[in-house]
């Protein structure tokens, strides 16, 4: 059991006969632990919003329900999930050999039919959520960790280790997420959740950590040469680089594919292959006689000659990088130039990333050219690390994907109007033409900076559009009441004769009074049901039909009762005490008006309670209330464009085309109340509002186009592979 203590010892635990680590491992289990702490840290963190996206997508209220039990109690116990894995994992330092995780590949192949069939399905789910984390985490990082098994195996060689009793392996991690997880106080489907959130969360921020592991042995001088994994059943723990005969060039190491996301991708070998298969490379590295070579090094110094250039280019100037290319191409005398074959795919994989940046419809001008200057400095660092393409977290792929993304709400300011947004991506794009060489922390330090600028942004916006929302609602609200008391007082007074002075006093304070008890307590209140009955009473006490033998003397009881519940009501809602003394005075005359009538009027067997239930029930008839399916047939728009309304999800971007006018915004809220969709710009300010079937009807007219807000970067690689690919099988 996970125990909730406050801090997390380290130190080795020495116990009589115990192993003592060396002294490279202790510096492992310390420097680890840090790392571990706040890798914890960033789940938690990012864990709320997961979650409330999560929630917001949830189909029904018990997925809900799991989700915000979920947020509940990671909120509670953070502290203490934290400590409890952290202790896990310092045991299996501690306790190095002798160690075994709970949840260890191949525990569920183990389980014969019949302790399955007994197994508790919760438990099987949870252990099958745990075993799908753990083949996530080896396949994702594969390479750095089977770097860092054979290391530790070699600081103890006198010890039979197997991968899963790695400190830090997979099985190790896991296995503390599920102990800790053990111990939430929720039910089992808020506490899958909790295991679906570690696998969409901390498999995605594990990157630097075992890096980091590796760094730190490596810092101690074990196996600091070893730059590849051994191939299995191979003595040998390190690789060689070893050199190209035809470009002269070096071989740079096998991408990393556990260095990051790759969310399914292809790594940079793969994309070469497809690129050479599908007839997309130039062959430059072919070694054509008499043509000058560019090695990679002398490329990247030409690069970052061509990079300064792209600071004098006009706002909305867009030079594709295959132009640029070939001013680098050159000798000093116009000579061409090729370069080697790796280069090659490189500069062919980043030229066709960014024409699929700069041909989404979705940027605008000014922010595709301000993008479009990154291109030089996206490819130094392409040709520097392979694992740009295959690794989801690269801090250049997540500055272009951020800054794609705030920009697809964009649009250009009146002249003379501050512009935030483009002032920070300009400043962003400036500095890293003038400033980037081959040091990606740049780009880090750059991605930090406008992380923060957007999240205050955001939160400013969220400010904004929480107003929008609350105003809107209030409106509603209003309207609903507005609507209800309407009716119910029509419902009330018709075929009755009122007199004049009553009317209005019906339709104003009443109704006042009324609307004022309705915000405030709601239709299902007691209080609005006693305040119905009151109304049907009222209109009774001035219309007595059907007059019965008892009406007057029902009157004689009735009135005195119903002129104080008016005066209290109006009381009630501050009502000014003259006007309300001048609406009691209408009231009584018109009281008299009934009982000088009754002297000539014929009495009816009918009872008047048996006319109020008929008038309660003419307050809301059904006919008033539209059913979804006939609503649907008679506003004649079709289903397929009625469902993609309703698909629509708060938070969505979409572009309004209204007189040649292309305006984008985002859907800030649903009004359930009134049924009303609000969208607003980028500052939060409302440009649109539709009901259901208006805002189906504009998009099947084509009034409305939908925005996808997904990464910019990974869209385009996505779209690359699947075009290689086709080109590939054509």
């Amino acid at each position: 059991m996970a125990q909730d203590n406050k801090v997390v010892s380290f130190q080795d635990r020495k116990q009589a006969g115990q192993f003592s680590l060396p002294p490279a491992l202790i510096r492992l289990r310390d420097a680890s632990g840090r790392e571990l702490k706040s890798v914890l840290n960033e789940f938690f963190d990012r864990s709320d919003d997961a979650l409330f996206e999560l929630a917001d997508r949830a189909g029904n209220e018990h997925g809900q329900l799991a989700y915000f039990d979920a947020m509940r109690e990671l909120r509670l116990r953070r502290k203490s999930i934290s400590v409890s894995i952290l202790q896990y994992v310092s045991r299996a330092f501690n306790e190095i050999g002798r160690f075994r995780p709970h949840v260890a590949k191949g525990d569920l192949e183990e389980i014969d039919q019949d302790n399955l069939s007994l197994m508790d399905h919760g438990e099987l789910e949870q252990q099958v959520a745990i075993e799908n984390l753990i083949n996530k985490l080896r396949n994702r990082y594969a390479d750095a960790i089977r770097l860092l098994t054979v290391r530790v195996n070699h600081l103890v060689p006198a010890i039979e280790l197997s991968d899963s009793q790695m400190p830090l392996s997979p099985e190790v991690i896991c296995g503390g997420v599920s102990e800790a997880c053990a111990d939430l106080d929720i039910d089992i489907r808020a506490k899958l959740v909790v295991l679906k959130l570690f696998d969409k969360l901390l498999a995605d921020i594990l990157a630097n950590f075992y890096q980091q592991a590796n760094k730190t042995l490596i810092d101690e001088g074990v196996l600091a040469d070893m730059k590849r994994p051994p191939v299995p059943g191979s003595k040998s723990g390190s690789a060689g680089k070893s050199s190209d005969a035809k470009t002269g060039q070096a071989q740079q190491p096998a991408a990393d594919t556990s260095a990051g996301e790759n969310g399914g991708g292809a790594t940079f070998s793969e994309l070469s292959a497809l690129l050479r298969q599908g007839g997309d490379a130039s062959g430059a590295g072919a070694g054509q006689s008499g043509v000058a070579f560019l090695d990679t090094e002398a490329l990247m110094s030409k690069l970052s000659q061509v990079q300064v250039q792209a600071v004098s280019w006009d706002a909305e100037q867009v030079v594709p990088l295959r132009d640029q290319i070939l001013l680098v191409l050159k000798t000093d005398d116009g000579k061409p130039m090729q370069v080697g074959q790796m280069d090659d795919d490189v500069i062919n994989l980043v030229s066709m990333l960014f024409d699929f940046i700069l041909e989404d419809r979705q940027l605008h001008a000014v922010m595709k050219a301000l993008i479009s200057r990154l291109q030089i400095p996206v490819l130094k660092v392409a040709l520097s690390d392979p694992n740009f393409f295959n690794r989801g977290g690269h801090p250049v792929r997540k500055l272009l994907n951020d800054m794609a993304l705030s920009a697809i709400g964009w649009t250009e300011k009146r002249p003379g109007q501050r512009d935030p947004l483009r002032e920070k991506i300009e400043y962003i794009v400036d500095r890293i033409l003038n400033e980037f060489t081959t040091n990606v922390s740049l780009f880090e330090e750059l991605l930090q900076d406008f992380s923060h600028f957007m999240d205050l942004d955001r939160r400013r916006r969220e400010l904004v559009e929480q107003r929008l929302r609350d105003a809107e609602e209030g409106r509603a609200r209003q309207e609903r009441a507005n609507a209800m008391v309407e009716s119910m007082v029509s419902g009330v007074a018709n075929n009755r004769e009122i007199p004049e002075p009553v009317m209005a006093l019906l339709e104003q304070p009443w109704t006042r009074y009324l609307q004022w008890l309705y915000l405030r307590q709601g239709e299902q209140s007691e209080a609005w049901q006693k305040a119905q009955e009151f109304t049907e009473r009222l209109v009774w006490s001035v219309d007595p039909r059907p007059v019965t033998e008892t009406t007057r003397s029902d009157l004689l009881r009735a009135i005195p009762a119903i002129v104080d519940k008016f005066r209290k009501a109006m009381q009630e809602i501050s009502w000014d005490p003259f006007a309300t003394d001048s609406a009691i005075r209408d009231l009584e005359l018109a009281h008299v008006d009934v009982f000088q009538r009754l002297v000539t009027a014929v009495p009816h067997p009918e009872a008047p309670v048996e006319r109020q239930e008929a008038s309660r029930e003419e307050v809301l008839p059904e006919s008033a209330i539209p059913d979804d399916d006939v609503a649907d047939e008679e506003s004649g728009v079709d289903a397929e464009w009625l469902a993609r309304a309703d698909s629509l999800r708060v938070g969505s971007w979409i572009e309004l085309n209204r007189d040649d006018n292309r305006t984008r915004c985002k859907l800030a809220a649903f009004i359930k109340a009134t049924g009303k969709y609000i969208f607003v710009n980028r500052s939060g300010a409302k440009v649109a509002e539709y009901q259901r079937e208006d805002l189906a009807r504009a998009m099947a007219a084509g009034e409305i186009g939908m925005l996808d807000d997904g990464l910019i970067f990974d869209r385009a690689l996505e779209s690359i592979i699947d075009n290689l690919r086709s080109s590939r099988k054509d």
